[in-house]
Formats: structure tokens, sequence, C-alpha cells
């Protein structure tokens, strides 16, 4: 059957650092501010703009990642998170056509055609003039099958500038000029080495999304992009009972974990008892896929938030923990200073608490962050220090296979490969002890010597982002675990 989505668009550029977030932003935040409910969706393994995205929406931006959702499932969690909206705007990552191999499998265009949606460009323009027509007719051409229904010319200099761009662009090519955004304070946003500085950390998100969308609204045809998105065609629709569960891709009916020996556990359970977990959510630690907490608490977990920087005690009767991605070796200090926090989780962890930690998370229960010379003291349940380094340590997709000693309940075909990514500009140094690990790295870096997931004693902690979509349901065999360990199993 054939349905029609809310109106969409996808928002690309010719190449990295194109401002595209930026301008991504302000017209979510622009069309916001004008009563339309937007629905945002970022390509790729991302959360830094998410949290950007989401911010200046009000409604969570939902991620579509080739890497960890099966195609299907992508079109699925489209359909279903743009339903109420007025618009959905979907921002690519890299340029328009970069890929991950020769045919450009995984790119922003795959994803534009994949969900029908007319493509607008988002172009550089610094130091450029007429060497505009090339690139845009050179975009058209590529690819004759992609729609690229506007471009937005970004980062213009002045009126002049802006003049010599629109007549070029108008008499080379046939692509509506939606906008000039010129270059300017109201158009920056704090970047740092992972990117731009998260909108959780940032105290003034809401200020900037503000200049952002002012900015914007000035400069850019809203009228004009909006019934573009009103004109994208209708797509085949995918129906399942429960998009976060369908769809898991090629290795079979993967949402079928191990509940304890001898039973079952999937993704629809029905609830045999409540867990409390507690997460940590504050400046630090912001690293967290909506689906995941949307699949934690399915599969029967309370959400306790906390904040690790200030809460001196993690919230009473946690059953689990989960200290997610974030910044750190930015607010070391705060950590550092909360030591009755760092001795609570020291010591519960090492009682067999069972916590589960990404990147970030890792970093905090390490002995130590080192960063520009300065130690900070951290939890220290992992005899290592996080020490980081100017270049990144691990950077992108990343397949897991378990070993062993993986701890949690079992896939029902499992072990197999699991995917993930990780960006990472730390690595554990100083390791004491003969070190246990969950996963042997097939792709991606890890720990050490092509291995990630430190286990100690209910503690797996590592290096690797997870997503609770397709072939990797992490979030119902962790609820599991836990249940497990409250109930003796494990």
């Amino acid at each position: 059957m054939t349905t029609r989505p809310a109106p969409r668009l996808l928002i690309s550029a010719a190449h990295k650092s194109s401002g595209k977030t930026t301008v991504t932003v302000g017209l979510a935040a622009a069309l916001t501010a004008r009563g339309l409910a937007v629905q945002t969706f970022k390509k790729g393994p991302d959360y830094i703009d998410p949290l950007w995205l989401g911010a200046a929406t009000g409604r969570a931006c939902r991620n579509l990642d080739f890497h960890t959702q099966p195609p299907g499932l992508i079109r699925q969690t489209f359909e279903q998170d743009s339903k109420g909206a007025d618009i959905s705007l979907i921002e690519g990552n890299k340029g328009l056509y970069d890929g991950v191999d020769l045919e450009g499998a995984n790119s922003s265009a795959m994803l534009a055609q994949w969900l029908d949606a007319p493509v607008v460009l988002v172009v550089d323009c610094q130091g450029m003039t007429r060497g505009i027509a090339p690139l845009l007719i050179g975009y058209q051409a590529f690819d004759p099958t992609l729609k690229i229904a506007g471009v937005i010319l970004n980062k213009v200099s002045g009126p002049r500038h802006e003049k010599k761009l629109r007549d070029v662009v108008a008499h080379y090519t046939r692509i509506p000029i939606l906008g000039a955004v010129h270059r300017g304070p109201d158009m920056e946003i704090m970047e740092r080495h992972l990117g731009l500085v998260p909108a959780n950390e940032a105290e003034a998100a809401a200020a900037a999304i503000s200049r952002l969308a002012g900015a914007v609204s000035a400069q850019v045809d809203l009228d004009a992009l909006i019934a573009l998105a009103q004109a994208a065609s209708p797509i085949e629709s995918v129906v399942t009972p429960d998009k976060r569960s369908a769809d898991p891709g090629p290795r079979g009916n993967t949402m079928a974990v191990l509940a304890t020996p001898g039973s079952r556990l999937g993704a629809g359970m029905t609830d045999v008892g409540k867990v409390r977990i507690g997460i940590a959510r504050d400046a630090a630690f912001g690293f967290y896929y909506r689906d995941d907490m949307e699949s934690l608490e399915a599969a029967g977990a309370e959400l306790v938030f906390f904040d690790a920087t200030r809460d001196p005690h993690l919230p009473p009767n946690l059953d689990g923990l989960f200290i997610g991605g974030g910044f750190p070796e930015t607010q070391a200090g705060a950590l550092e200073a909360n030591t009755s926090l760092r001795a609570e989780i020291q010591e519960k962890g090492l009682a067999g608490l069972p916590i589960y930690a990404e990147c970030g998370g890792l970093m905090f229960l390490s002995r130590s962050i080192i960063w520009k010379g300065q130690r900070r003291e951290m939890v220290g349940l992992i005899p290592a220090d996080a020490v980081m380094h100017k270049a990144p340590q691990g950077r992108g997709y990343v397949r897991l296979r378990e070993t062993e000693h993986f701890p949690w309940p079992r896939l029902e075909d499992g072990p197999g490969v699991l995917p993930a990514h990780e960006f990472h500009h730390s690595r554990l140094e100083n390791m004491e002890g003969t070190p246990r690990f969950a996963y042997q790295v097939i792709r991606g870096t890890g720990i050490a010597e092509k291995h990630d997931g430190l286990i100690i004693a209910n503690t797996l902690a590592t290096y690797a982002h997870m997503r609770s979509v397709g072939a990797n349901p992490w979030a119902p065999r962790f609820v599991s675990f836990v249940r497990g360990v409250k109930a003796g199993q494990h």
C-alpha cells in the first residue's frame, strides 16, 4: 500500500563542514516558531546533532542508520515518528553522495531515494562565485533519478557576493534558490574535538537556537521550502505491529534472548517484574538514543535519571546502572569533586550491581581521566587511566563478536556479529591485572588488541556505542541480566 507521511525534505551538502547542521537547526527552530510540528531525523550514528535538533523543535530527533537498521526498519521508523508532524526534516551526514563504497551505499543520497525525499543542498559559498554552477550541474547529472529540489547558499560574505551567486545559479541552472545565509555570529555554534558542543552541555543553547532561527527566518524562503516538502510523493508503506522490534535483518529473530536458562525474552515481552535502572544524564553524559530508552522501558525497566556532576548519591533502590557517552573530560573537575557518588558507584560495582557503560561512561569508571596534562580522579572501578589524545583513537562503524565471557543472556541465534560505532579520543592506559573482554573487535579499534567490553564483576564497559534496534537488541538483554542478578540467577 502507499501512504503519505508528513511533508519531508532531506537537508544535505556537497561536503562536510558546510554549515549544514546549523542551517538545519535554524530551519527546524524557525518552522517550529511558526507553529508547525516539526519532526527531525539525523542520518547515521550521531548524538550531538540530534540533541540540537531535538532542542530546536521540542520533539526527540530520531536516527536513521543503515549500519544498525535494515532498510525496512529505517522506513518504518521514519513513517511512525513522522505521524502527527506537519513537516519532517532529515539531516544527512557527510556529503550527499559520500558512502561506504564505490556505489555510494549508506550515503545520504541513498537515504533520500529510499524515503523518496526531495533534497535541499546547503552549499558552502566561501570563495566561490561562478564555480557554484558546475558544482550544482554536476550534482544533478551525477544521479538524475535523485531530486535536488532546491539550494541554500551558505556562508555568503555579503550582498554583492549573494547577487553574483544568484545570477550565476539562475543563468546556468534550474535549481531554485531557497535562501542565502550570510556569515555572522548568529550562525555559529561552539565546536570542539568531536564537533559541536552538545546542547545538553551548552548553557546558552536556547539562546543560540533562537539566534539561528532568526537568521534563517530572515534569509530563507520558508514558504517555498514548505511547498517543496509538501510536494513529496507518497511512498510504499511498510506495515508491521511494532517498529522497534520488526524487520531484524539478516540474522533472523534476533530480538528473542534468553532471560534465564531455558526461558526466552522478546521485545514484546510480558512484564515479569520491573527493575529500576539509574541513568546518568547531565552535562557530562548525554549520548543516549531515544530508541534505547524506549527499548529499556518496553523490556520492563523503570528509568531513574541522576546528575553525576552534582548528585551526592545514586537514586535509591537501583537494580542496575547505565552510563552513556558524552564529554566527561570537560566536566572532570565536577566529577572528581563528587567524591561520595564516585565512592558509592565503585562500592556497588564491586559488590555486583549490574552496570553498563559506553565510551564516556567507561572513562568515568576508570581510575582517572588525564587531559591536557591534568589528572582527575574518577570512580576507580576499572584499574586503568583514560588518557585523552589529540587524534581520534577509534572512529567509525564497528562490528563486534561476543566472546565466551559475555555476561548478558545470549541471543537466540548468537553470538553472531553485532553492529555498533565508536568515536573516542581517549585510550585506556596503565591497565592492571588480566582483563576479561566481552567482545572481539572484527572491525574497529576497541580497548586493546582488537578487544572491547571490559568485564569487572557485573559491569560491562565498552568504547562501542550500541543501538537497540535491528540485529543488536542490547536493551532487553541488559534488562534481562539485571533482572537475573536481582533474582540471584547470575
